[in-house]
């Protein structure tokens, strides 16, 4: 097991490696060839940066059997997702802003994120599979009420694409089984989900495979898996919101005005 991480120190961003505190910074590509300069940090020296810079974060609906059966919808037949924008994108610590324009509920989705690795395209799902660099935490920021607003169009894009609507991190975590995964959001200090990655009705490989028929996956593109139960508003007075899996970490972020 790997634990990759990007950091900033001063106007320096750079990338390592990550063990017991201390950052073996590397050169070249994280998902190709990275080389350890032998140069060594503290993580208490740094502040972390999303740890990749995707080129899309593909997010899924209706992606696990216990929220397909609370919600009493069916389970697809192929998945079901929508692109959320890169300038969502936020890393860990950094506020989540209420946007200006926004005064509806704002929501929290816990879930697993699958990093790609290298270029997939019309992919099996053993090549899907060799394709998959890591894995980390996503919280799929929701401005809920927008996206029933118009009767005529749904609006997911513009709901889940404000900026600061995208956080992940804190890491990518490489060598772990996803399937042993329990992915766990806690708003102020208090549980709201706690559910098994293995409930996933498109398990990684499969979403992979699919997907990349419909799109080409490039090195840091996101998958976010989908969530399940549990999902609810981050309130003024409630606005800590962690999504923690074990062996990856804890993607903390708080909602501000």
């Amino acid at each position: 097991m790997t634990h990759w991480v990007r950091f900033a120190i001063g106007e320096r961003i750079g990338f390592g490696t990550l063990e017991a505190g201390i950052i073996r910074h590397h050169e070249g590509s994280m998902f190709d060839g990275a080389v350890p300069t032998g140069e060594r940090l503290s993580l208490a020296a740094v502040r972390l940066l999303s740890p990749c810079v995707p080129s899309k974060m593909i997010c899924l609906w209706n992606n696990f059997h216990a929220l397909a059966a609370r919600l009493g919808v069916a389970e697809p037949a192929e998945p079901l997702y929508l692109l959320k924008a890169p300038s969502a994108f936020l890393a860990t610590g950094e506020p989540i802003r209420r946007p200006a324009s926004y005064d509806g509920r704002i929501v929290y989705e816990g879930e697993l994120g699958i990093v790609i690795g290298s270029r997939c395209s019309m992919a099996t799902e053993a090549g899907a599979a060799a394709c998959i660099f890591g894995y980390t935490c996503v919280n799929d920021v929701t401005a809920a009420d927008i996206i029933e607003k118009d009767p005529t169009f749904a609006q997911w894009a513009r709901a889940k694409s404000f900026d600061t609507f995208g956080p992940f991190g804190p890491l990518i975590a490489t060598g772990l089984d996803p399937a042993a995964f329990t992915v766990r959001t806690v708003l102020n200090g208090h549980a709201r989900q706690s559910y098994p990655v293995s409930d996933m009705i498109f398990p990684p490989a499969q979403l992979i495979s699919r997907i990349s028929h419909d799109m080409t996956l490039m090195p840091g593109d996101i998958i976010a898996c989908g969530t399940s139960i549990g999902v609810g508003a981050i309130k003024d007075r409630d606005n800590t919101i962690d999504v923690v899996i074990d062996g990856i970490g804890t993607l903390s972020n708080t909602l501000t005005q």
